[in-house]
């Protein structure tokens, strides 16, 4: 058996999200599985893993959603499916703010606000500092995160947006550098090896 390959899981899957992930994906040289977008997730997690040993390098950028379900929605379960898959190893989540209400949201490592800084703690949908409680970062797609093994996990505002801050036809710089702070906190150097 090879190595596992190494995942990067963005919390959103809209059509902006998508158009954004692929432009900053490939601005790190990444590879997006495009077909993993949709809102909510349409793939099952068989189905991800499939198209991730299909892809042509790595890492493989990955997009899951719920579409604002509660609970365990269909992004979450394909989610949880790739953290224990033996040929998967996510390097790290970008945790993507909603107004979901009611949400336990997510504790992250560090956040990329709105202006492209990186700070400590949450942010909210607009990539303010903030968070439902103050600790957490609020969104419907983030619920399971607490309770997986991930490495490294970012927070930023809603994918694409921002008050344009974000804007794939700006070059997603607020979701470049995301992808990037992942890259360097998991130490991936490409080749899969600490």
């Amino acid at each position: 058996m090879g190595k596992p390959i190494s995942v990067i899981v963005v919390t959103d899957g809209d059509k902006m999200a998508k158009k954004t992930v692929e432009t900053a994906a490939h601005n790190i040289g990444a590879r997006t599985i495009s077909t993993s977008a949709g809102n909510p997730t349409t793939l099952t997690g068989e189905q991800l893993v499939d198209l991730i040993k299909q892809a042509a390098h790595e890492p493989v950028v990955v997009m899951l959603d719920d579409k604002g379900k509660l609970g365990m929605g269909r992004g979450e379960s394909v989610l949880v499916y790739l953290a224990g898959h033996p040929d998967i190893r996510i390097l790290g989540v970008l945790a993507v703010a909603s107004n979901t209400e009611f949400t336990h949201g997510a504790h992250v490592d560090l956040s990329v606000d709105c202006h492209g800084d990186l700070v400590d703690g949450p942010v909210d949908k607009l990539g303010q500092e903030s968070g439902c409680t103050g600790e957490v970062l609020c969104g419907d797609t983030v619920e399971v995160l607490d309770e997986l093994n991930i490495p490294v996990v970012i927070g930023i505002g809603d994918v694409g947006k921002m008050d344009y801050a974000d804007d794939y036809a700006l070059g997603a710089p607020l979701t470049t550098k995301a992808l990037r702070e992942i890259i360097k906190r998991s130490g991936y150097d490409g080749t899969g090896c600490h």
